[in-house]
């Protein structure tokens, strides 16, 4: 069974319909990009999956999980999409990093966040005992609590080392490259552990020089066996690294298959005609 199977997805903005059915597999450990001309949907897809955008139609199940069902849309509790959402992780193009946060911060402030609210429940439940079980009980909880925050701290470290920013820990965003911003924001994603990664065009606000340490870091993650979908425009990039290619056109899925299949013998005239012009001609 596939990890990811997401079926007849559409939405419309107004009377303008952005995804008009949209079908695909992943499986585990694979890597799928999705290609495409501005406006054929791309973003709009990756931010249905994530919850960003709720879809009109359609199904997602993650790993036997239904997480997107629309005959039960509007019927989801905030909490449940919530959790729901961290089974995706997303990389945004702009970064989004909180510019009054240091390195280290900015990756520790959401399951720093997800460890309160679970804790918060707990001390709910301990509100409710007396005397010494009472007592006990929350000097349990706090020690409990320092050794998840710890947890936090010592995970970030390692994540910002994995990504190459071991040295910045301490750093806020305006004293980092644009690469530098875009790993630390691929680092808070990971340190979620998210079933998939997802990256909308993560190299689009970035200087030709700052591409590649972006996208050094996210073949990376390919050799660790990490299941990810990338929507890119860096069709050399997109060839050498995918499993799955998919080219979407005015929000359909025009063509799928090996990335030898879709950059060196496309069937679909759209796609021989979008390659064809694609400015990034290394492939």
């Amino acid at each position: 069974m596939a990890l990811l199977e997401v079926t007849g997805i559409t939405k419309k903005f107004g009377e303008t319909e952005v995804l008009k059915g949209i079908n695909f597999e992943l499986d585990k450990g694979e890597v799928l990009t999705i290609i495409g001309s501005s406006g054929s949907g791309k973003t709009t897809l990756l931010r249905c999956l994530n919850y960003l955008e709720t879809a009109d139609t359609g199904k997602v199940v993650l790993d036997g999980e239904i997480i997107f069902d629309g005959n039960e849309k509007g019927k989801i509790k905030a909490e449940e999409i919530r959790r729901k959402r961290l089974n995706l992780g997303l990389v945004f193009q702009s970064f989004n990093l909180f510019p009054h946060y240091n390195v280290l911060k900015n990756v520790t402030v959401a399951p720093t966040m997800h460890a309160k609210e679970k804790l918060k429940e707990q001390k709910k439940s301990i509100s409710r005992l007396k005397g010494e079980q009472k007592k006990k009980a929350k000097e349990e909880l706090k020690k409990r609590k320092e050794e998840i925050l710890s947890g936090i701290e010592k995970e970030a470290k390692e994540v910002l080392v994995r990504v190459g920013l071991g040295d910045k820990l301490l750093s806020y965003p305006c004293e980092l490259s644009g690469g530098q911003q875009q790993r630390v924001a691929i680092a808070r994603a990971l340190i979620l552990k998210p079933k998939i990664l997802c990256f909308d065009e993560p190299t689009s606000a970035l200087d030709p020089e700052l591409t590649g340490e972006v996208l050094r870091v996210i073949r990376e993650l390919k050799n660790d066996g990490r299941t990810m979908i990338i929507v890119t425009h860096e069709m050399g990039f997109a060839k050498s690294v995918s499993d799955k290619v998919i080219f979407m056109s005015e929000g359909v899925v025009a063509e799928e298959g090996t990335p030898r299949k879709i950059f060196d013998n496309p069937e679909n005239p759209v796609t021989k005609a979008f390659l064809a012009s694609a400015k990034d001609s290394d492939f």
